[in-house]
């Protein structure tokens, strides 16, 4: 019985985190926008972790016209205005190969300073001060906005985590993908191949 659990352990933690897998104490998805992601409690465990603060950009571009609010505080942010090359991570603090990702995009966003972007967007999540944490613990420094009632959804057509949307210097989105990276060099791999940027292995 042992071996069974333990299986079936293994391959949770192996497989993407879909929102509609996590249930509220009543068994039914969580995913209210009601979610307040500025509060001095939170604007002060993000100073803690250092996280960078949200940059609004100018011209639109080919990203959805949503805007999301700077978790911990700071800038809204309209998606729309953004452009590349930027990588955003799609992640939640509930999500286990999220947590394991992470450092790849804190890698990607310290070693391509100047050449491409990263911006996280914790997705489907009523637990800000959760998710700070983790930020804090996974060495996280680059800007997050919030999406806990999954405005995105719709957009990018997410049906779980973790998640990478790309866009290249014109705005346009050259990828959305559902994927587990397991390591920097795989991040670095597409990121280097579908935006054409260079980036330090």
């Amino acid at each position: 019985m042992r071996r069974v659990v333990a299986a079936v352990l293994a391959c949770l933690a192996l497989t993407a985190c879909s929102p509609e897998a996590r249930p509220s104490s009543g068994g039914e998805p969580v995913a209210t926008g009601h979610v307040d992601v500025d509060t001095p409690a939170l604007r002060a465990l993000k100073a803690k972790a250092g996280v960078e603060g949200c940059r609004p950009g100018g011209v639109a571009g080919d990203l959805p016209r949503v805007t999301l609010p700077c978790l911990g505080g700071g800038r809204n942010v309209d998606l729309a205005t953004l452009r590349g090359p930027l990588v955003i991570n799609l992640f939640a603090q509930w999500c286990g190969p999220c947590r394991s990702e992470l450092p790849y995009y804190q890698a990607l966003h310290r070693k391509g300073r100047g050449t491409v972007r990263v911006l996280g967007v914790d997705y489907l999540d009523t637990q800000p001060a959760q998710a700070l944490d983790l930020v804090r613990a996974s060495g996280v420094t680059y800007p997050l906005v919030a999406d806990p009632g999954g405005a995105l959804r719709t957009e990018f057509k997410i049906r779980g985590l973790p998640g990478v949307v790309l866009v290249d210097r014109s705005g346009k989105v050259t990828d959305v993908e559902f994927r587990v990276f397991r390591s920097y060099a795989e991040l670095r791999a597409l990121v280097v191949r579908r935006l054409g940027v260079a980036l330090p292995a």
